[in-house]
């Protein structure tokens, strides 16, 4: 067997190995409608050792090492895992493609990245190739297959040397306030320190080694999954289970049937589960608690009583890796606590809430979130490193030596942290940020819009929901049918989450002196924008799948 180089995941997964040979490491659970796996599949750590020293060795043999980047479109499936791990271990950074990319986000991905490999499900295997081949410099494309044998690699490795806890590990896209994704490059410290978090928890969040079982409905291209319970359960021996997304109908016959011990939640889990009729399922499980954040605080306690599981909030993103967790009693669960600043030193953030000039406000008062890592020579450390290709993005995020991390909250007395707001240009629908930028700039491309606005609303289900706001070119009419052609033009465009679920056609939009938009006096303070004549709802048209 290969042994991974210290520092890298893949060596805190070969300790583990040692340790819980015969433990089960990743499991999908059986559900008749997936296309894979119905009835269910799980993997020992030792036999996934063993696969994943096959695939490091098939990649080595063609000649990928430290330096490149490898693309991965493997959606919710072990393989995501099991091929980083091996990749990991040759210095080889990973870049998971979101599998409802469209063709143009695919295409930005591919090429900011300059990934020299894609590696793919067979299914998307074609999709993915013609996109590849449209890129400035086309990668390769391998699907997934029984050998799996990749192609040469078009280079030698790009770095000489060590590979080292800086040493990039992956590349993770994350919507920015100004338009296209930015690339997160991640450490390998990252991957030691967040796994840390997670299994050092503690309170009602405290871990059982070699025992327990974590149902994490996220996507995998995400840290939460990809990276935070992943490496997590690594450190404690446990099991990752793999679900490929959060379906409502068969979500507690899924958490019985995996056998979870842990599961994790995006508001919008909460608040569909408690919609559904009572059920003998409401509590055949056997979660201790669950991992989440957003859940709305009229519904955690109601929940906690129905499910008889604690729903315990945390923070955290994806620059920063770990943050907050209320694990620890009283969690002030009617309120938006997320957790409190620990002072484990090199381990944990330090916090200061500011103004609009970086000036700090007294506790009660709100203000923007500034974290760095608390008592280390380097506050940067266990972070991401940069945004790939965007230093002036990166100098502007750690101004004054601080992370600035554009959510507003505040501290009281004691130190526990409640969530305020977010950064008024970043959607939070459903678990995903999407950048009002980037749904703008699509919208702009289309002869009828002379100017737009966009921003989030409030969504019962779904937290915020992506609004809209069309000047029309005058020769253009405002109309049902122009706001479904609208739609139709970004969803070609841009992953199905992030077209516009309402779309109102105002006259004109406030500017300041210098021709910035007002988003704030767009409507008047105590108007709701749906009700207006010519607001128009899209939102039973966002599904996942292509545009028809």
């Amino acid at each position: 067997m290969m042994n991974a180089p210290e520092h890298t995941a893949a060596f805190l997964f070969d300790r583990s190995v040692e340790k819980y040979a015969d433990r089960p490491f990743l499991c999908v659970g059986p559900l008749a409608s997936r296309s894979y796996a119905p009835d269910g599949w799980e993997i020992a750590y030792g036999a996934a050792a063993r696969t994943i020293a096959d695939l490091r060795e098939s990649y080595r043999r063609a000649g990928y090492g430290f330096g490149h980047r490898v693309a991965i479109l493997l959606e919710n499936r072990p393989d995501f895992h099991l091929h980083f791990l091996a990749l990991n271990g040759l210095g080889v950074s990973i870049v998971p493609l979101n599998p409802d990319y469209r063709r143009d986000e695919s295409r930005y991905a591919i090429e900011h990245s300059e990934a020299c490999l894609i590696v793919a499900l067979p299914e998307r295997a074609k999709t993915i190739a013609d996109v590849a081949a449209i890129c400035a410099r086309p990668p390769a494309v391998v699907a997934l297959g029984a050998p799996f044998v990749p192609p040469p690699a078009p280079s030698k490795p790009p770095l000489v040397g060590a590979i080292g806890p800086r040493s990039e590990a992956s590349l993770l896209y994350t919507s920015g306030t100004t338009g296209r994704p930015k690339g997160c490059v991640i450490p390998n410290e990252y991957y030691a320190n967040v796994g840390r978090f997670y299994a050092e928890m503690g309170g009602l969040a405290t871990l059982r080694e070699g025992v327990e079982r974590v149902f994490n409905p996220l996507p995998l291209f995400h840290m939460n999954a990809g990276v935070t319970s992943f490496m997590g359960m690594i450190r404690a021996g446990g099991c990752s289970i793999l679900p490929d997304r959060f379906h409502p109908g068969s979500w507690w016959r899924e958490i019985i049937d995996s056998r979870a011990t842990v599961a994790h939640y995006l508001g919008v889990v909460p608040a569909v589960l408690m919609k559904a009729p009572p059920s003998p399922e409401d509590r055949a499980h056997g979660l201790r608690f669950c991992v989440g954040a957003g859940v709305e605080p009229e519904l955690h306690e109601p929940f906690e009583r129905r499910f008889g599981a604690p729903l315990i909030e945390l923070w955290g993103m994806t620059e920063t890796g770990g943050g907050f967790i209320a694990s620890e009693e009283p969690r002030m669960i009617h309120t938006r606590a997320f957790g409190r600043p620990r002072g484990r030193k090199g381990f944990d953030l330090d916090v200061r809430i500011v103004d609009g000039d970086d000036r700090d406000v007294p506790p009660g008062q709100q203000g923007e979130l500034l974290v760095r890592r608390h008592g280390a020579k380097d506050p940067r450390a266990g972070f991401f490193v940069e945004y790939l290709k965007d230093s002036a993005a990166t100098t502007q995020a750690w101004r004054g030596g601080w992370f600035h991390t554009g959510d507003v909250v505040r501290q009281d007395e004691t130190g526990m942290l409640y969530f305020v707001d977010r950064n008024k240009n970043i959607i939070r629908r459903s678990g995903e940020n999407i950048a009002a930028a980037e749904v703008e700039a699509a919208l702009l491309g289309h002869d009828a819009v002379a100017e737009v606005a966009v921003m989030a609303v409030a969504d019962d289900l779904r937290e915020e929901e992506v609004m809209a706001c069309v000047v029309p070119r005058a020769s253009h009419q405002a109309s049902p049918a122009l706001a479904r052609e609208l739609f139709d033009f970004v969803n070609a465009k841009l992953a199905y989450y992030k077209p516009p679920g309402w779309i109102v056609f105002v006259t004109s939009l406030p500017k300041t002196s210098t021709q910035k938009v007002q988003k704030a006096e767009i409507f008047p303070k105590n108007q709701d924008p749906k009700s207006l004549p010519d607001a128009f709802d899209l939102r039973a048209l966002k599904r996942r799948g292509n545009p028809s």
